[in-house]
């Protein structure tokens, strides 16, 4: 399968080791400075490789090449337009997180995707994390019974340096904070174990230590879902000194479970009614990882492939990124107007944020 990479920097690692281990054909790799580009393939022993071109035009390249699928890896705030792009060229694409930055935008993503006949894949690569897949068969199982209540913690710590790497972060056009950036796997995770249905959102957002950003370093919100229970969300970049946990807990009538680790890839707690011998294995279980993205590109990637292939809807489709950025989007509304906020939400834009933590 042809694949090509449109954004060379942080997370593209990810996405060219997820294509190499999956046998795609990298046909070609975009990014608008040259030097990305020659240093992820150095990066990834491929400079050499002649057969790969280059291009500083996502356009030009998709036009060209014509490839099966694309991976969307630049700043977030060209997702939307790109991945449009894309899917009107009837090319499959996985698009880094956030899907977009407007729900006008991600809506758009899965009505034309689904007028198209395209696959798209949003890139929340941690639902394939082995503590969350067994979190999940238990959930399908029925072994929570009745769910009460849950919460999700991005516990995390990003300073200067890390902001000053790539100009566009922190900023309402392009990237949003602490929310839309670091926590939005973790507000997948948690809209997803329980039901998707989410009903009203009620959050607050500061910027506390982040002068330089536009955008917020902590929100904390509480979220209604229809199927009556409720959730709390904790997302910041303020712990010192260092990532601290990111974290997942699941109460029910029958079982207990808090997936933890720094990102949600260990099982802390693993307690159920109807417990067997089977699950002495989860009470322990840690999936070592050698950054806070974890081991799940390859496995998204491996999905997206077979749904091309076998013509069937990605396990992690655009609807759910459509669901994740959704909640963000209401915290941020919430912060802005200081009321709660009624899904779905139609019409609601980070810009819409601007000016929002000036003096």
């Amino acid at each position: 399968m042809k694949y090509t990479l449109i954004g060379c920097g942080r997370i593209a690692a990810n996405h060219i080791k997820a294509a190499k281990n999956n046998g795609l054909e990298l046909a070609a790799v975009c990014d608008t400075v040259p030097e990305n580009m020659e240093s992820l393939l150095a990066g990834q022993g491929l400079s050499e490789d002649s057969s790969i071109r280059r291009y500083t035009d996502y356009k030009k390249m998709i036009e060209e090449v014509r490839p099966e699928l694309a991976g969307i890896a630049t700043e977030s705030g060209l997702h939307a337009k790109i991945a449009l792009f894309c899917i009107d060229h009837g090319v499959n694409c996985i698009i880094e997180k956030p899907i977009a930055m407007s729900m006008e935008d991600a809506d758009e993503i899965v009505r034309r995707s689904e007028e198209k006949g395209v696959k798209v894949s949003a890139c929340h690569q941690n639902r394939f994390n082995v503590a969350v897949q067994e979190t999940r068969k238990a959930l399908e199982a029925g072994r929570f019974g009745k769910l009460s209540h849950g919460s999700v913690h991005v516990r995390w710590n990003r300073n200067q340096n890390y902001y000053a790497q790539a100009p566009w972060r922190g900023k309402w056009a392009c990237d949003g904070g602490a929310l839309m950036n670091q926590c939005i796997h973790g507000i997948d995770l948690l809209r997803w174990m329980f039901g998707d249905e989410a009903e009203e959102v009620y959050g607050v957002t500061r910027q506390q230590f982040h002068p330089y950003l536009e955008a917020e370093d902590i929100g904390m919100a509480v979220v209604k879902f229809k199927n009556g229970a409720i959730a709390t969300i904790e997302g910041t970049t303020n712990v010192y000194p260092q990532n601290l946990e990111e974290t997942l807990y699941i109460f029910g009538e029958t079982g207990t479970v808090k997936i933890g680790g720094k990102s949600t890839n260990n099982i802390d707690i693993w307690d159920f009614a109807d417990e067997t011998d089977k699950d002495s294995a989860n009470k322990s279980l840690q999936e070592a990882t050698s950054n806070v993205y974890g081991n799940g590109h390859t496995s998204l990637y491996a999905d997206m492939i077979e749904a091309v292939q076998n013509d069937r809807r990605p396990y992690v489709d655009a609807a759910a990124g459509r669901n994740a950025l959704e909640i963000v989007l209401a915290i941020y509304k919430s912060q802005k107007e200081g009321i709660p906020v009624k899904l779905p939400l139609k019409h609601f834009k980070s810009v819409d944020m601007t000016g929002e933590f000036d003096v």
